[in-house]
């Protein structure tokens, strides 16, 4: 049975182009989220999972796009070889349609694993690189959300007891960033 060919792309971040992942590549429709891959709600793929029917093709630029970690690569790939659904990666140039050999369970475990692996060097490599930065006195963080003022004028309704989570929604924060400021001094 032939079915359609679905994309699924995933930028970490708001300014990454999601086109550029599936740039010349026939698909019929395209799920796009915007979110960390360590990030459980991705709704797109929720819908796309939910979307798709047997005799279809998934078509996603890299393993690392799809999923978080190895578990998750073979759990996503597994749950939709087993309903009919073929996994195409075009940056592996690796296919997946349930029928697939050892060696192609073999593949999808070890290119999973460098993914992971290569995600986790990127990481390490932030890390050691902010530190470096905050010694030299050249890295500071994200810049605050609130100016002072509104800072004083947040602690000033938390301590007059208005609720939290009303004040961090008025000042457009979040409920982990209002807390961060009313830690500070």
């Amino acid at each position: 049975m032939q079915g359609q060919r679905i994309g699924y792309v995933r930028v970490s971040s708001f300014d990454q182009n999601p086109d550029r992942q599936l740039e010349q590549i026939d698909v019929g429709k395209v799920f796009a989220d915007k979110a960390s891959g360590k990030d459980t709600q991705r709704p797109e793929l929720e819908r796309l999972l939910a979307f798709v029917r047997e005799g279809d093709t998934v078509v996603v630029h890299s393993m690392d796009r799809l999923a978080r970690n190895l578990d998750d690569l073979r759990r996503i790939v597994q749950g939709l070889t087993q309903r009919g659904v073929r996994m195409e990666f075009v940056k592996e140039g690796l296919t997946f349609t349930g029928e697939d050999s050892p060696m192609a369970n073999l593949m999808l475990s070890v290119m999973g694993a460098f993914a992971e692996f290569e995600r986790a060097l990127i990481r390490e490599r932030q890390r050691e690189g902010i530190v470096l930065a905050k010694q030299r006195g050249a890295y500071r963080g994200r810049k605050k959300s609130l100016n002072s003022e509104q800072i004083a004028e947040l602690k000033r309704r938390v301590a007059a007891g208005d609720q939290k989570t009303s004040v961090a929604r008025d000042f457009g924060i979040s409920r982990e960033t209002l807390y961060q400021y009313l830690r500070e001094d």
